[in-house]
């Protein structure tokens, strides 16, 4: 990124058009606005600007520029995709990764086994090893 150039939000996350995703777990959280563009939806997202919760994911109504901030991405238990042809789904790609860079300190997503199959030690474990 050069000099006087602002990041783009919308790199943190991964696309799927014409997708919304349902909450069928009553207990997860939504938040909706009136806003112009998708990057004004990524960047409140990434900044958690306004939100309750984690935004791990929004989907924008390109017909009523409403954007949905998501607690929850198409990986959550209780959540169910939905085809809309109206919508836009921005999953934030910490949260869908299913890679480690590094030594996974920022980790995010659902890898729980190692690369030789074995059970990962929960973070609040010091048994069998510790951190």
């Amino acid at each position: 990124e050069g000099k006087g150039k602002k990041r783009n939000s919308l790199h943190d996350f991964k696309k799927t058009g014409e997708l919304m995703l349902i909450k069928v777990n009553k207990t997860l959280e939504v938040k909706t606005k009136l806003l112009n563009t998708t990057e004004q939806c990524a960047k409140r997202c990434s900044r958690n600007k306004g939100l309750s919760f984690p935004c791990k994911a929004f989907a924008y109504d390109r017909v009523t520029k409403r954007c949905h901030w998501l607690s929850f991405n198409s990986l959550t238990n209780g959540v169910r995709k939905k085809q809309d042809h109206a919508f836009d789904l921005y999953e934030k790609k910490d949260y869908v990764r299913n890679c480690i860079i590094g030594k996974g300190a920022d980790y995010k997503g659902t890898i729980s086994v190692t690369k030789s199959g074995i059970q990962c030690q929960a973070w609040n474990s010091m048994i069998p090893h510790e951190h």
